[in-house]
């Protein structure tokens, strides 16, 4: 498992490092945590930024690696020792003639996509590229800062200390960049595909449950409630179900009990018996169908 993950974390550093490369650095583009602070010495002191990035990472894995666990400091060092190789090798070997400074709205944008798809790969295996992620959680151990808090406050200091090298101009598409980033790391790490989860509450929940599981073939759930000002007892129903089935779900509902109240939210992750959703209800239908 340690080497399948390990694959895919080497093909996230390597995405990423080529469009630090090949975008940031090549038309003046900053970036957030640690690598934007390998951009800064880079800069100011003509130090490859794939030297820098393991120079100050190795102090961190030295303070760091019992707050993260064996298997998460192993991904650690595996993004961070990639990345920093990544980072040099392509600086040397690849770093193509790509002139954009003219349409620094799409440099942002490639840039934001390199990094995007690249470290939400690494997180979704487990790993990150070190630096900031480990700072983050040596501040919250030890100073009982919040995690998020202090990844925005490095993000902030970096980038607005890229203004050493850079003008107000590039800093600000910088920032753009790296939002854009975070919202693709959030696809990548999650999944792109969102269900819907469910929550029905009626007098009828028992017929609703019938017609949801075999006309629709979903998996539902009934739990004993109270409500809060009557005090008497009531169903409720949970279900999750495909976006591109809920429209159905709330017709079928309603035609069953109009007065029910249905109350839904956002599911990034939906697996059953080592399943995808969607591939669990295939195989529910088709073992009905054999039974």
């Amino acid at each position: 498992m340690h080497g399948f993950f390990s694959i895919f974390i080497l093909a996230g550093s390597a995405f990423y490092a080529f469009g630090v490369v090949n975008f940031n650095i090549q038309n003046g583009l900053s970036e957030g945590g640690l690598t934007g602070l390998t951009l800064i010495i880079l800069a100011l002191f003509k130090i490859d930024p794939g030297l820098s990035n393991i120079l100050i990472n190795i102090p961190l894995f030295l303070i760091g690696w019992r707050l993260v666990g064996r298997n998460m400091l192993i991904y650690t060092i595996v993004g961070a020792s990639s990345f920093s190789f990544f980072l040099s090798f392509f600086r040397r070997y690849f770093m193509f003639d790509i002139p954009l400074q003219d349409d620094m709205i799409l440099v942002a944008l490639f840039a934001a996509v390199f990094k995007g798809v690249g470290v939400g790969i690494i997180f979704r295996y487990g790993g990150t590229t070190g630096g900031t992620d480990i700072a983050s959680r040596i501040g919250n151990t030890y100073f009982g800062w919040s995690m998020g808090k202090t990844l925005f406050i490095i993000d902030i200091v970096v980038i607005t200390s890229s203004l050493l090298y850079l003008n107000y101009r590039e800093v600000m598409y910088t920032l753009v960049s790296v939002f854009i980033a975070s919202r693709i790391i959030d696809i990548i790490q999650q999944g792109a595909y969102t269900a819907k989860s469910v929550m029905v509450i009626s007098n009828k929940n028992e017929a609703i449950a019938n017609k949801l599981t075999y006309e629709m073939n979903l998996g539902v759930t009934l739990w004993e409630g109270k409500g809060g000002y009557t005090g008497r007892d009531k169903d409720l129903l949970y279900c999750v179900v495909n976006r591109n089935e809920i429209f159905r779900l709330k017709e079928t509902i309603k035609h069953i009990d109009p007065t029910s109240f249905i109350a839904g939210s956002d599911v990034h992750e939906a697996s059953i018996q080592g399943h995808s959703l969607d591939e669990y209800k295939n195989l529910w239908t088709t073992d009905k169908r054999n039974n």
